[in-house]
C-alpha cells in the first residue's frame, strides 16, 4: 500500500505524544503535540486545514481537518473514553467529500492510544443500481 509508511510514521508520532502526555488533554494540546512529532519525521503536516467538499464536482461545504498530513492523509484526533461509531462514519465522509482515499482516526484514550484506519467507500455500479 502506498500510504503504509506515511500511516505507520503518524501512529508511532500518536504513541510518542502519548507517553509523554497521557490521557486527558483537550484535543488541540494533542494537535499541536502531534504537529511537533511529524515535524520531526520530515512530514510535511498542516493542523485546521481548511478544506471543500464536494458533490457531483460541486463545492458544497467548507470545513477544517484536524491534521492533513503529506497532501493526502486525512487525520482526526479525539480524546474521549471510547471512540463511537459516529467518529468512524465522520472521517468516512471526510474521505468521500474530500476525494481522499486514506484517513487515521486517533483517541488519546484513558487506556491508551487507540487508532482506526478509515478508506474512502467507492459505490460500484452494483451498489448505485439497488
Amino acid at each position: 500500500m502506498e500510504y503504509e509508511d506515511t500511516t505507520h510514521k503518524s501512529i508511532g508520532c500518536a504513541y510518542k505524544v502519548y507517553n509523554q502526555l497521557g490521557f486527558g488533554f483537550i484535543e488541540s494540546v494533542y494537535q499541536k503535540s502531534m504537529v511537533i512529532e511529524l515535524s520531526k519525521t520530515s512530514l510535511k503536516v498542516e493542523e485546521e486545514k481548511a478544506l471543500k467538499a464536494h458533490y457531483d464536482d460541486i463545492v458544497v461545504g467548507n470545513f477544517s481537518v484536524d491534521l492533513f498530513v503529506e497532501d493526502e492523509i486525512i487525520v482526526e484526533l479525539k480524546s474521549v473514553q471510547n471512540l463511537a461509531k459516529e467518529h468512524e462514519v465522520q472521517l468516512v465522509n471526510y474521505l468521500n467529500g474530500l476525494k481522499k482515499e486514506i484517513g487515521l482516526l486517533i483517541n488519546f484514550g484513558p487506556s491508551g492510544v487507540e487508532v482506526k484506519r478509515k478508506f474512502r467507500k467507492t459505490i460500484s455500479r452494483q451498489d448505485q443500481q439497488d
